[in-house]
């Protein structure tokens, strides 16, 4: 089994690349919707809760861990990989690498939340990456909430992104890195906002293959999936529908509300 966690349902992003990847993997995702967002909240609160959820994935076998999350990957994932040496942990990062790499006009955009807009990570990413190109790192407070919300088409907030990105493009970026995978449910709201003037660019599908390469056995089983939650776990079913994931409710074999994680 391949357990999948985020602290909402931005991971379903994730899930999906991995289950099109992986379609006999016997799949756990678990949000942990009692706490979302991360974002605003310590490093020391995300670690607690990336240790606890690890050791509970740990515990129902499975055999390949994912951080669907990268506020939880830039706090926590070192320590997770340190405290369960033995189970493969795959973590998501902002596409710091590819956006610079495809880059022409040396400039490029990383949204993000607040934790990973200031974590040390994604600055050793950005030293690492892209060396001669100008990293705009633009913290999105609450984006990930309307995602979960999906209260995305009010007035307000459409304005608040279309007002984001043409400062973003006017400075000049030409890749903007959904730096957290909440955000990337708000393409159909950006794609159109940076037509032929910046690409998004979005990891989901590198962290599938990631973990194709590391599921090993646990790539085998039924194609059974397992919805769990800290909180509210209906409204993950109902949010596959919702997102655009229909196709993933068959694979359901039911919803747990996970109140002791």
């Amino acid at each position: 089994m391949i357990g999948i966690f985020d602290s909402g349902i931005g991971g379903l992003s994730v899930l999906a690349a991995i289950a099109r990847s992986l379609p006999t993997a016997d799949l756990t995702y678990l949000a942990d919707t009692a706490h979302v967002p991360y974002g605003p909240r310590s490093d020391a609160f995300i670690q607690g809760r990336v240790l606890a959820i690890g050791h509970h994935l740990a515990e129902q076998d499975c055999g390949l861990i994912v951080v669907a999350c990268n506020t939880a990957t830039a706090a926590a994932v070192q320590m997770l990989r340190a405290a369960l040496p033995h189970i493969p942990v795959v973590g998501v990062e902002p596409g710091v690498k590819p956006a610079a790499k495809a880059s022409r006009s040396r400039r490029i955009a990383v949204l993000a939340t607040e934790s990973t807009a200031r974590s040390e990570r994604l600055a050793r990413l950005i030293r690492d990456h892209a060396d001669g190109v100008d990293v705009l790192v633009e913290p999105c407070p609450g984006w990930a909430t309307r995602v979960e919300s999906r209260d995305l088409q009010t007035p307000e907030f459409v304005a608040e992104v279309r007002l984001k990105m043409q400062r973003l493009l006017d400075a000049g970026a030409d890749q903007l890195v959904l730096g957290c995978t909440h955000y990337s449910f708000l393409t159909p709201l950006l794609a159109p906002l940076v037509a032929g003037r910046a690409q998004l660019v979005d990891v989901a599908e590198a962290v599938a293959r990631q973990a194709q390469r590391l599921a090993g056995a646990s790539a085998q089983g039924q194609g059974r999936l397992l919805l769990q939650a800290t909180a509210r776990p209906e409204q993950l079913h109902a949010s596959l529908a919702g997102l655009g994931l229909g196709w993933l409710a068959e694979r359901c074999r039911g919803e747990e509300l996970l109140a002791r994680v």
